[in-house]
């Protein structure tokens, strides 16, 4: 085991972030380079050992956490990686991206802070490709079958690599011109340099995995055709049906989407535009919702110098703490501070000179969707005035935090668009009480000055208006995503679904583990009987009260 009294003589450790003035003005990673390898030894050597590890069953993918913490802690680093990658194919995306629910069911975080297992996650996976241990894996014998996997994301790519590793012939159909998924186009380079995902499709083609970009099955390639030429169908195209907001004015010029502004930032980072066509520059930005999609919006518009930056978030101010209706280990809604919120706040702290003589100095604070961190509380500003300071004091905003005022105000409902010759001009909205509460009603309104408006509202499911569910006579879940049993089987035989597809939009962690366990059934449907480990049945669930 670990350090048996670690937990009472370590205190929680983080990975430091970049310099805001120096990470704001590029698109590099926000954390200071690679952690110092004795200082996450000391870190994972707080796991305690605990006996009924609660860490296992809050990650989906089973990760064998203590038996890695305690190989680290000894300095057993190849060990480590073999048994981390013995669970997880892509762990350097998921240390980077998860919000860790792992942490929070971590049985120091009880009554104490938690082991950092992403940190020492991506520790293990970036020392053991720097050191030449990442290699490829082909099968030892082909078994004759092929499969084709529909999408490249995280749950298209977990399922091809395991099934290649089988024996079968994979072929990854993407739509895109890159293969990644969302991993491509919709993370900015800021929370996870592309130089990961490359390196993983590269050892995936060495592996034996093709792939077949700018190809869209359904139109393109009609969906009924392809399952005839394969053995077997894997339908990993995620949950990229983003939700509208159906209100007056949406027609306006200068409305989008998250996943519209986003990809285009990433080409420009890229190579591909010279120049962004949706670009915050110079522009008052409001973005409307919360969450990670959000948070990405708010540090690619910062990294554009937008002029200043709102975040309207219908959801009350989540707690500092874990509240009595979330206990333990329930992964739980918290006011937490992304890295994209800690710029923006000392960015505008230095602009307006926060707490005094800037409008809107009463801030308003974090929201719970973003990334797992130990940053102090803070905040970022809000475009508002003293119309901001006025809704935040009766939807019960809070103050800003030490780095600055709080772009986000919570408990807001966005009512219109207003616009001036078809333009966008400005947001009204009116205090909340979330997002199941009735009409506004007499609701003071509060506008906010707005170029360009940023829609992050979370994703309904697969694009229902493609031809490939009916090319397939795919049937439709409750929820809007495609019907599957258990064992990710669709009725149509042969076809099965893997990934937000049939989960609805989830965790990069769910998808890993769908696309494994998904691999699992295919395999098992192919050979009547499969060695693949199947961490998760598409019933499966976190645990949520």
């Amino acid at each position: 085991m670990p350090d048996p009294k670690g937990f009472l003589t370590t205190g929680r450790q983080t990975r430091r972030r970049r310099p805001v003035s120096e990470r704001a003005q590029d698109w590099g990673e926000v954390y200071a380079g690679h952690p110092l390898l004795p200082v996450v030894s000391l870190q994972a050597g707080r796991c305690m050992d605990c006996g009924l590890p609660f860490c296992h069953n809050a990650c989906p993918l089973g990760n064998l956490i203590p038996e890695w913490n305690d190989l680290v802690f000894h300095q057993d680093w190849e060990a480590a990686a073999e048994r981390l990658h013995a669970t997880n194919n892509f762990p350097e995306f998921t240390g980077r991206l998860c919000p860790a629910p792992c942490e929070s069911s971590c049985v120091l975080a009880i009554n104490a802070d938690p082991v950092t297992i992403k940190e020492v996650e991506v520790a293990i996976a970036d020392r053991a490709w720097s050191r030449g241990e990442v290699r490829p894996e082909p099968a030892p014998r082909a078994t004759g079958r092929s499969v084709a996997v529909v999408g490249s994301g995280p749950a298209g790519l977990a399922g091809a690599q395991q099934l290649t590793r089988a024996g079968h012939a994979v072929t990854v159909y993407e739509r895109a011109d890159r293969v990644g998924g969302l991993l491509r186009y919709g993370i900015p380079d800021f929370r996870m340099a592309k130089r990961y995902l490359d390196r993983r499709i590269a050892q995936m083609r060495a592996e034996g995995t093709r792939f077949v970009t700018g190809t869209a099955v359904g139109t393109a390639v009609d969906a009924a055709d392809l399952r005839a030429r394969h053995d077997a169908l894997l339908l990993a195209v995620g949950a990229t049906a983003w939700r509208e907001l159906a209100l007056p004015g949406r027609e306006l010029a200068g409305i989008h989407q998250a996943m519209e502004y986003l990809p285009i930032a990433n080409r420009v980072c890229v190579g591909d535009l010279d120049a962004p066509t949706i670009s915050a520059e110079g522009k008052d930005v409001v973005i409307v919702g919360g969450g990670d999609t959000a948070a990405d919006c708010l540090g690619t518009a910062l990294r554009q110098h937008a002029r200043r930056v709102t975040q309207l978030d219908i959801h009350p101010q989540p707690p500092d703490t874990r509240s009595p209706d979330q206990p333990w280990p329930i992964h739980p809604k918290v006011h937490r501070l992304t890295a994209s919120h800690e710029e923006a706040g000392h960015l505008y702290r230095e602009q307006y000179g926060y707490p005094a003589g800037r409008p809107g100095a009463d801030g308003d604070e974090d929201e719970a969707g973003g990334e797992a961190g130990d940053a102090d509380r803070g905040g970022v500003p809000d475009g508002a005035g003293s119309a901001g300071r006025d809704l935040r004091a009766a939807a019960g905003g809070c103050s800003g935090g030490p780095d600055g005022p709080d772009i986000r105000t919570y408990a807001a409902r966005t009512v219109r668009f207003d616009g001036t010759e078809g333009r966008v001009s400005g947001v009204t909205f009116v205090a909340s009480a979330g997002p199941a509460a009735g009409p506004p009603g007499a609701a003071a309104e509060q506008a906010v000055p707005a170029q360009l408006v940023l829609l992050a509202l979370g994703f309904a499911g697969p694009e229902l208006d493609s031809p490939l569910a009916g090319q397939l006579g795919l049937e439709l879940a409750p929820q809007g995503t495609f019907a599957r049993d258990a064992d990710f089987a669709t009725g149509r035989d042969g076809v099965f679904v893997a990934g937000d597809a049939g989960r609805g939009q989830s965790l990069i962690v769910w998808a890993i583990a769908e696309g494994r366990s998904a691999a699992a059934a295919v395999d098992r449907y192919l050979a009547g009987s499969t060695a693949l480990p199947a961490p998760i049945r598409a019933t499966h669930r976190p645990l949520v009260l």
